[in-house]
């Protein structure tokens, strides 16, 4: 994936502190977040008002007001972006679980680990079983949150995380595994 010029020197400037040049590159990928916004929210219930542009521009408050951002490149922005879009839909979550307005059912599939999560407090779950992988094993954790919150394809997620495509598609395949097995223990253990 080659990065236009003028992106890849907004991105240098925008980690140096250039709160215009960070607004510049979100302008110029909007687009995309929105894209990832989008593959964020259809893993949320049905009939939510909050959408696929509430989402960037809440993760675009979120980020603007950092006092240090560490953007490596185009990839990097991306793994980070979408990492502040899984925060706000966990905050999102929890907010819900804690007004106890119940009902829908949400399901997060880690693409082909068919991993349903039906209550805010089952996200809060794939949220600890995230910490617990990341206390375990911090790149299959990142690779996660590339692949799954991010939507980066494995070249991408290689780029964002400076690693070879096939520990990428490696780490993928254990850290998916790792959840299923994790969160299914998780279901086991409050039901009983």
């Amino acid at each position: 994936m080659s990065e236009p010029p003028a992106i890849t020197v907004l991105i240098e400037r925008a980690a140096g502190g250039d709160r215009h040049a960070f607004d510049t590159v979100v302008g110029l990928v909007y687009p995309a977040l929105r894209r990832i916004a989008h593959d964020c929210m259809r893993r949320e219930r049905h009939g939510v008002t909050f959408d696929t542009s509430a989402l960037v521009h809440e993760t675009y408050l979120r980020l603007a007001g950092s006092h240090t951002l560490e953007l490596k490149s185009r990839a990097h922005f991306f793994w980070i972006c979408g990492r502040a879009m899984r925060r706000v839909l966990i905050d999102r979550a929890a907010r819900r679980a804690t007004r106890k307005r119940g009902g829908g059912t949400v399901h997060l599939d880690l693409r082909d680990a068919d991993v349903p999560i039906a209550e805010s407090s089952e996200i809060a779950s794939l949220e600890e079983a995230l910490v617990r992988l990341a206390a375990r094993n911090e790149r299959q954790s990142r690779v996660v949150e590339c692949r799954f919150f991010g939507g980066m394809s494995v070249e991408e997620t290689a780029l964002a995380l400076d690693i070879s495509t096939a520990t990428v598609k490696r780490d993928w395949a254990l850290a998916r595994a790792w959840l299923n097995r994790e969160l299914s223990n998780d279901a086991e253990t409050s039901d009983g």
